[in-house]
């Protein structure tokens, strides 16, 4: 069932909500940049004809929708400023799961806010959307991401040696995953 009365997630200093027409600037600055883009899919710089198209097709989606990704802009509850991204992708064959994915300005690195933001989203995903289990992958090279993902509690449970082709190498994966019965009912308070 998708979430038609969605509109944000808050934790203690962010917000997770949909993207804005005065978001592009930020979004496009900081998946512009080559160590933010280094391990995305995505090149730097990042064009913002592709940024506005890609904003503009997040509006016509929810977040637990089968087969689509939905992108959700991570902002700073006090100011509503943009300061990263996080994604739930939800696949076609098994609603029940859900792979998850985040981004952050380099600016805000170091403050929790990886942390925090990824475990809103998890809570949302596993609690009040139900799933069963939510996955995620990184590249071992990225060691900040890794801890995150651990951090917030998601177990290691892989680790795939050149197992994706990425930007003209063969790059080796991490995989996380958390279960709905391992996570906790009750989210840290906003």
């Amino acid at each position: 069932m998708m979430d038609a009365a969605f509109a944000a997630l808050t934790s203690e200093r962010l917000v997770l909500r949909r993207f804005r027409p005065e978001d592009l600037d930020a979004f496009v600055a900081y998946r512009s940049d080559p160590e933010i883009a280094r391990y995305q899919s995505w090149e730097a710089p990042y064009p913002p004809g592709q940024a506005r198209q890609f904003l503009r097709e997040l509006a016509t989606i929810h977040p637990d929708t089968p087969g689509e990704w939905f992108q959700f802009a991570v902002a700073l509850r006090t100011t509503d400023r943009l300061i990263g991204d996080c994604a739930a992708h939800v696949p076609a064959d098994d609603p029940r799961q859900a792979e998850i994915g985040f981004t952050l300005a380099p600016e805000h690195h170091g403050h929790g806010y990886a942390t925090e933001a990824v475990r809103r989203l998890l809570h949302y995903l596993l609690i009040e959307r139900g799933k069963h289990r939510v996955s995620a992958t990184c590249d071992d090279r990225n060691t900040r991401s890794a801890a995150v993902l651990e951090r917030v509690g998601m177990r290691r449970e892989g680790h795939l040696l050149q197992s994706t082709w990425s930007k003209d190498e063969w790059t080796n994966d991490l995989l996380y995953a958390v279960l709905h019965h391992e996570w906790p009912r009750v989210p840290d308070p906003p």
